[in-house]
């Protein structure tokens, strides 16, 4: 495997200890409390499926890198609205894929509006190991994908991909709607963001597992945001962002409006602030905080959430706005829990 350098990590952050102050220190932990490994945990609904893919590797006492990869590629091959290649296209009517894959010793590999490759989870990967690069974009990662043997697939949108993209190109408004009631018809920022049942819509799906050596990696990706600009890039398959992993302190994926995410550096900075004390839960909290603080009264026009995972075994989410949920798997079985949220709160189903 390709050795990279390890992103920098307490002494870019030290000034974070002044902002915490006493309050990082003494944070007491929240639930959910797993504290036994392997573990895995993945956004959304979407998540069980792709644990469950993860979980013969991790049951099998695999490394967690395999496991991270193996789980969202479930997600990939599935016809969806959200990830892959029958996703929601940009406004031009592309399909464009992004993903991100880090391990436990800071390597990391990256793919970003890359088009008619079915699973660009792996691609990342194959950046990760075999280039001495972190991240390739558009016809260079599809031009690598190819030399690696993945074959170039004709991208075709699912049923409810297409209505929604005929739906939108009636008026072609980017004008996010959050909070709005309203049938099934589209995913991302642009169109309706919540259905009839309360769920919210979502285009990422991002995974962080735990293996039997308590080694750490995580992996991401998605379609993107729905109807976007041609060439748009959001926080998926930016490190940092969209997925950190530091194998000292813990893991944090992110999911919701990207550009939000990446103005914080939101997984580094969960992860940099459990590394200060806090749990996973008031870390992600912490972020949240932060993202709202920044956007004001337009914090009720988006949704950003994180979810992130110790070295302890502790787990822990928090979104700006309720129906956000997470998938969690180990040897216990698996769940369902709904995060707590900024504006307003869930709670843990079985």
């Amino acid at each position: 495997m390709f050795d990279r350098r390890k992103f920098l990590q307490s002494s870019l952050f030290g000034s974070l200890g002044l902002f915490a102050g006493k309050r990082a220190m003494t944070a007491k932990p929240y639930p959910l409390v797993v504290k036994d490994n392997p573990i895995v945990i993945s956004t959304w609904d979407t998540g069980l499926a792709a644990n469950r893919g993860a979980w013969q590797v991790l049951g099998s006492n695999g490394k967690a890198l395999d496991a991270v990869e193996a789980g969202v590629r479930v997600t990939e091959a599935s016809i969806n609205c959200c990830v892959g290649l029958g996703a929601n296209p940009d406004r031009d009517g592309f399909v464009t894929l992004d993903a991100c894959i880090m391990d436990d010793k800071g390597n990391c590999g990256s793919v970003g509006c890359l088009e008619r490759i079915k699973h660009p989870i792996s691609v990342a990967r194959r950046v990760m190991e075999k280039t001495p690069h972190v991240m390739l974009v558009g016809i260079g990662a599809q031009q690598f994908a190819v030399a690696e043997g993945f074959p170039l697939e004709e991208q075709k949108l699912s049923d409810d991909a297409k209505r929604a993209y005929q739906e939108w190109l009636k008026k072609s408004e980017y004008k996010p709607i959050i909070n709005v009631e309203n049938t099934k018809g589209g995913h991302g920022p642009f169109a309706p963001a919540r259905y009839e049942d309360g769920s919210w819509n979502h285009d990422t799906i991002g995974m962080v597992a735990m293996d039997a050596a308590g080694n750490l990696s995580g992996s991401c990706t998605t379609s993107g945001m729905g109807f976007k600009m041609r060439g748009r890039l959001g926080d998926s398959p930016i490190i940092g962002a969209g997925l950190f992993v530091d194998n000292e302190v813990g893991a944090a994926t992110a999911t919701g409006q990207g550009e939000d995410v990446i103005r914080i550096c939101g997984t580094h900075t969960v992860v940099e602030l459990m590394r200060q004390g806090l749990s996973p839960e008031a870390a992600c909290k912490a972020a949240v905080e932060r993202i709202v603080r920044i956007k004001g009264e337009g914090a009720k026009a988006i949704q950003v959430a994180f979810l992130a995972l110790n070295k302890q075994g502790e787990v822990g989410a928090f979104a700006i706005q309720k129906g956000f949920s997470y998938a969690v798997r180990n040897n216990a079985g698996e769940k369902m829990v709904d995060s707590k949220s900024w504006y307003g709160y869930g709670s843990t189903r079985s």
